[in-house]
């Protein structure tokens, strides 16, 4: 299997479906018009890297912030200490993002998805980001800061695409989120889809939520707020004590099942599923085969739901981390363990914090 042409077919499939959102959208095909030759030319670095010996993976995340005004029941990033923590690390500054940018962007990079924290926390870097035009920002936000100014700002910034946290409708949003979140989340879509400005959803899914959340009724009502994406996250028990809310692997091959199926008769929509998706693409894809993790500190994390990290982008530089022999020694324990549904890396805890020993 080539991953990496597998990869690239699925970022030609993503930029398709956005020509289909922007078809009659001024701004939106300018912003196609510059970004589909950004696009391949990041695929022509990308594989120059390769026969360097440099496995450049398409996509980074990168959590920016790490503070939140939200405090969400069985958030990863604070059970991870990536977010509202007291460990007495300091976050990364603008300059350090900007350069972490600039090396994702000369090595190929296509996208670099924003997480936090809450990423409307640092305008700052978004600012920054909204200079690389050659880039993709995926924005994974709870929703709640998208005022006049943000979204004003996100019309000037295409390559700025917002991700709006929802677990379903407002009772099920509100339970996990708080209060009202649900409100001022239909509020923020309406404020971007009055714009045309691509947006998607990101769907958290448990045991509780899934047969809500996965039929064709509630994404055709996403479809009609202005919703072009919708991401579902198998929920991954970072917190202890919700572990009743994990899908069994009964269930998770239902939710791929039913992914395909979206997949098929939503075809304005990109739908996408993590870490179901995986499977087509020959197994995990943390630790520089896909992505890699950079938490606010600048540690270098194989993925948000596996926070360990031996080397600091304060430091290091990204090309030093993709051929580190910890990353390559991680790969190798996903690749034992094989495809099993859930997060491969977090499964293998053990494993993972034997090589950190």
């Amino acid at each position: 299997m080539n991953l990496n042409l597998m990869m690239d077919q699925g970022i030609t499939q993503i930029m398709k479906t956005a020509g289909r959102f922007y078809m009659n959208n001024a701004k939106g095909r300018a912003f196609l018009m510059g970004m589909l030759p950004a696009m391949a030319k990041s695929t022509a670095v990308r594989k120059q890297q390769e026969k360097k010996g440099l496995h450049v993976p398409p996509f980074l995340i990168a959590s920016i912030a790490s503070q939140c005004n939200l405090h969400c029941a069985g958030c990863y990033a604070r059970a991870g200490g990536g977010c509202g923590s007291s460990s007495g690390k300091s976050d990364m500054d603008t300059l350090q993002w900007g350069n972490i940018f600039d090396q994702a962007a000369k090595l190929g990079t296509a996208f670099i998805l924003l997480a936090g924290g809450e990423p409307f926390l640092r305008r700052d870097i978004l600012e920054i980001a909204g200079e690389y035009p050659n880039l993709i920002f995926p924005i994974f936000t709870n929703g709640t800061m998208l005022d006049d100014d943000v979204v004003e700002f996100l019309d000037q910034h295409r390559n700025l695409i917002p991700i709006l946290s929802i677990e379903g409708n407002a009772e099920e949003t509100d339970s996990r989120r708080g209060a009202g979140t649900h409100a001022r989340i239909e509020a923020a879509m309406a404020a971007l889809k009055k714009r045309h400005i691509l947006f998607g959803a990101s769907i958290t899914v448990t045991k509780e939520n899934m047969n809500l959340v996965t039929e064709q009724a509630f994404l055709s009502s996403l479809e009609d707020k202005g919703c072009g994406v919708t991401l579902y996250v198998e929920y991954v028990p970072a917190e202890a004590g919700t572990e009743h809310l994990v899908l069994d692997k009964k269930e998770i091959k239902m939710l791929q099942t039913i992914c395909l199926e979206l997949k098929k008769f939503f075809r304005r929509m990109v739908v996408l599923s993590f870490p179901g998706d995986e499977e087509e693409l020959g197994g995990c894809l943390a630790s520089g085969r896909g992505f890699f993790h950079i938490n606010p500190y600048g540690d270098a994390e194989p993925c948000p739901f596996s926070p360990h990290a031996k080397q600091n982008l304060k430091n290091d530089s990204i090309e030093a981390v993709l051929r580190s022999q910890y990353f390559a020694d991680l790969r190798e324990i996903a690749a034992s363990a094989g495809n099993h549904g859930g997060c491969t890396l977090f499964d293998q805890k053990a494993q993972v914090e034997r090589l950190m020993a």
